[in-house]
């Protein structure tokens, strides 16, 4: 009798909910090596490539594998017109289904929209012409190299919500504010070098 209970509960009761996803966190070398992790308390994997660059020059081109949860499966880019990085995640839910790296994304062409952006002194006075699905204007403030520097420029609806500008402000330091009319992000020069913004933008393309 008890045996036919315990076959019975085995059968009827519901599984426990299990997801196993890849988790490969670079390091400063900008490899790793896949591992398993669980994930269920999250409900999703994710796989994430970043690529930052500045000057037109590529700065960092990383994967990222790991858990998420859903308001973390998002794509979209930060252009300050001197630099640019792009964020590109694809999220699943079945066990070690990011095993793949995302895709390099395409350089996209321009969308009509215009914001004030930055050039290579850090004077963010000249009209950026926005990209693919940049369709806000974006303006912050840093602390590089021990100096206060505003960059300005276009970005995605995607990068402008509460959860990303959060994880972003922590990384690297920085109030983002956004708007949505054309050049709403008012001009201003900082004198600061190019130099000076290659550390706030590597720590930008990895704080996701």
């Amino acid at each position: 009798m008890h045996l036919l209970i315990l076959i019975l509960g085995s059968v009827l009761l519901p599984k426990a909910y299990t997801l196993t996803c890849h988790e490969c966190i670079p390091g400063l070398s900008g490899s790793c090596t896949d591992t398993s992790k669980d994930c269920s308390s999250l409900g999703q994997c994710s796989s994430v490539r970043v690529v930052s660059s500045v000057g037109g020059t590529e700065l960092a081109n990383v994967n990222v594998k790991s858990c998420a949860v859903a308001d973390q499966c998002l794509s979209g880019s930060v252009n300050f017109g001197v630099s640019r990085t792009t964020i590109s995640t694809k999220c699943c839910s079945t066990d070690l289904c990011n095993s793949q790296n995302v895709p390099a994304p395409r350089v996209p062409s321009p969308n009509g929209k215009k914001c004030y952006g930055c050039n290579e002194k850090g004077e963010c006075n000249s009209i950026l012409s926005c990209l693919g699905d940049e369709d806000r204007c974006i303006s912050t403030t840093v602390d590089a190299a021990g100096k206060k520097m505003t960059l300005k420029g276009c970005t995605s609806k995607t990068m402008c919500s509460g959860i990303t500008s959060a994880q972003a402000a922590g990384a690297i330091g920085t109030e983002i504010s956004c708007c949505e009319g054309d050049m709403c992000n008012s001009a201003s020069s900082t004198g600061v070098s190019l130099l000076l913004l290659v550390a706030p933008m590597v720590s930008f393309a990895l704080f996701f």
